[in-house]
């Protein structure tokens, strides 16, 4: 057994590794420099025998996690191959040298991946699943491949918070939080109590699959077993935004009430909450909140926030001025992303020439999200100049292999009566072998979720679906005057199964 390693003296090495390693020291060249020379640019001295063991492995800490080249994860595996050299004079690695190597063999720019052949080693040198430090990084460096994390996690003797929230979040990301959530509950039987981090993993993943009910039972858990984790910004904001997606904003905006302390990332989520649900006049009124209720200044998060309130409720002229204003108001500066959604804000409302007016004024190079809202509102609005320049714009970008971007174009076509152009761009898609992975909602019904795709053929039960479509057409669809009530309001009410967010109508 190796000496224990004062953390203190791990930091203070760490430290004076850093300043020493900089950015321009791995070249462009850097994935063939010798690891000797690496050690020399470190200061260290690589024939020294009395190199120290924790200065090696706060060297592959720097490289693996401060990396600020694709060079530096490479180095880091080679100065892992060099310390498990028996010819080599540097001490062997340790169970702290490898959770910085499965760190680099998760960036690592190299195939085949390197993470087999380390979690192979660590198997051989009995480090996994003893050591929790180095299977919380094999679990990390699985996470990208949900199913692979699983098999990791399965094969642990004794599971911990957070590998259940690495697993639980490797399936949310990889779009498969009913999985996640599964695993979630399983926690429980397993006697596991979920912390903070865990407990805003599973929200997320609530939220992402629609899982009302299981939100509202984490949330009772959070007050009837953990209530001071309510004052937690993240498991505050998450739940904020799981009611919100979830269609309940009366309960988003009581738990966000409810929280005695809120942070510019609370805010944030929700100005977003808001947003989701076009209440641009209340997201808005949240940026002049903030400073007065808790201190705290807006950040390009809430700000953006605020602009996709304006572009979803069509308050146009709203969100050009914010946009206008937003650096002298809020000392922001306007970024990508917030022209972005002024963009999108403008061809909503077939304001395509504006549009393309505010693309040209952009201090920054206008990206996919620009181009494509441009490509969605000239299909909305029948502009078929402007769509082919927003088609060539994007296959410039790199979207050249998006088959939605071609199947949004030959609709345009087919809408202005082009049939032969519409015809060739189809051909362009078979030729290219391009795929287009279909998007899907999903909603909870008495505990039940159900996802379906747009123009669904295949959902068991698309023909009651038609016929409700069929009926709301119609409502929507009556004038004014034949309308049995005169006045539309809008409010909020408590959710419960059956209804959850709603406009009604009162006299």
């Amino acid at each position: 057994m190796r000496p224990y390693i004062p953390k203190a003296t791990f930091a203070f090495c760490h430290s004076l590794l850093s300043s020493r390693f900089r950015p321009s020291a791995a070249a462009p060249a850097a994935p063939l420099l010798p690891v000797q020379a690496l050690l020399t640019t470190a200061g260290l001295s690589p024939r020294h025998p009395e190199l120290s063991l924790v200065a090696l492995n706060s060297l592959l800490r720097v490289l693996a996690r401060g990396a600020s080249s694709q060079a530096h994860p490479l180095l880091a595996l080679r100065l892992l191959l060099l310390m498990l050299s028996p010819a080599s004079p540097l001490p062997g690695p340790d169970h702290l040298s490898f959770p910085f190597a499965l760190s680099a063999a998760a960036v690592a720019p190299v195939a085949p991946p390197p993470g087999p052949q380390l979690h192979a080693l660590l198997l051989k040198n009995a480090l996994f699943p003893s050591d929790h430090y180095v299977t919380t990084a094999l679990l990390q460096l699985h996470a990208p491949r949900p199913d692979d994390a699983r098999r990791v996690f399965d094969e642990l003797p004794r599971r911990e918070a957070i590998h259940y929230d690495l697993v639980i979040g490797a399936y949310a990301r990889a779009g498969m939080a009913a999985e996640g959530l599964a695993l979630f509950r399983a926690m429980f039987a397993d006697g596991v109590a979920p912390d903070a981090v865990v407990l805003t993993t599973a929200i997320a993943a609530c939220a992402q699959s629609g899982a009302l009910e299981c939100g509202e039972w984490v949330h009772r858990y959070v007050e009837s077993n953990a209530p001071g984790l309510l004052v937690d910004a993240f498991v505050g904001s998450a739940l904020v935004s799981m009611y919100a997606k979830c269609g309940c904003l009366q309960e988003a905006v009581r738990v966000f009430e409810g929280m005695p302390e809120r942070n510019e990332y609370v805010w944030g989520t929700m100005v977003g909450a808001f947003a989701v649900h076009g209440m641009a006049r209340e997201a808005v009124a949240c940026l002049e909140r903030m400073a007065g209720e808790d201190g705290v200044c807006p950040d390009g998060v809430a700000v953006l926030g605020a602009l996709s309130a304006c572009a979803h409720a069509g308050k146009v002229e709203d969100g050009l001025r914010l946009l206008k204003e937003m650096r002298r108001r809020y000392g922001v500066t306007p970024g990508h992303e917030h022209f972005s959604c002024t963009v999108d804000m403008l061809c909503r409302v077939g304001r395509l020439e504006d549009a393309v007016g505010l693309i040209g004024t952009m201090p920054m190079t206008p990206l996919a999200s620009v181009w494509g809202s441009l490509l969605a509102g000239c299909r909305m609005y029948g502009n078929v100049e402007l769509a082919e320049v927003a088609a060539k714009e994007l296959e410039k970008l790199g979207m050249g292999a998006d088959e939605g971007v071609y199947v949004q174009l030959s609709n345009i076509y087919l809408d202005a009566n082009r049939k032969d152009d519409a015809r060739r761009v189809r051909k362009l898609i078979g030729n290219r072998g391009l795929k287009k992975v279909p998007a899907y909602s999903a909603v909870e019904i008495d505990g039940e979720l159900s996802s379906f795709v747009a123009d669904d053929q295949a959902h068991p039960r698309r023909f009651e679906i038609w016929d409700l479509l069929g009926l709301l057409a119609d409502q929507m669809g009556r004038k004014p005057d034949e309308e049995e009530e005169e006045e539309t309001t809008f409010s909020l009410h408590p959710c419960n199964k059956k209804n959850k967010f709603e406009n009604h109508v009162t006299d």
